[in-house]
């Protein structure tokens, strides 16, 4: 995704990608931008069903594809089973997944992005990109 389609929504995106928007299409992508979690296609089907009740669950998951495959929607997978999307373009963040609740805490954290940039300088690279998903159980409180 280029740095110009940051400020953009979904639906500007998708106009300037060429992408034909459908009415429904569009629900989804509101849907989408209006999501502060990571929701998996049946939880988008349940909130554009709230808007609409006429959209199926087939056209929430071709949309999705659709829009993970121009690379508006980032798919993420934190080995639950559910494939969970969320805006190509959101700031840079990792993930804590809790593995009891599946709970998604996302994260920055200053001197991991240090410690990668000097990893990868130090194995010959200049870093583009990276994604981090830690796993985990909350601390037992006494």
């Amino acid at each position: 995704m280029s740095e110009d389609a940051a400020g953009l929504s979904i639906i500007a995106r998708c106009e300037a990608a060429g992408l034909r928007l459908t009415e429904q299409r569009r629900i989804v992508a509101r849907v989408i931008e209006q999501s502060d979690d990571h929701p998996d296609a049946e939880v988008l089907y349940a909130r554009a069903c709230a808007l609409d009740p006429r959209i199926s669950l087939a056209t929430v998951y071709r949309t999705v594809k659709l829009f993970q495959e121009r690379g508006i929607l980032d798919r993420l997978d934190f080995g639950d089973g559910r494939a969970r999307f969320e805006d190509s373009t959101r700031e840079h963040h990792d993930h804590l997944i809790d593995i009891n609740t599946g709970k998604v805490i996302e994260f920055v954290d200053p001197e991991i992005e240090a410690l990668q940039e000097k990893i990868a300088r130090k194995l010959g690279y200049t870093l583009t990109g990276h994604r981090m998903e830690l796993y985990g159980v909350p601390l037992k409180r006494r």
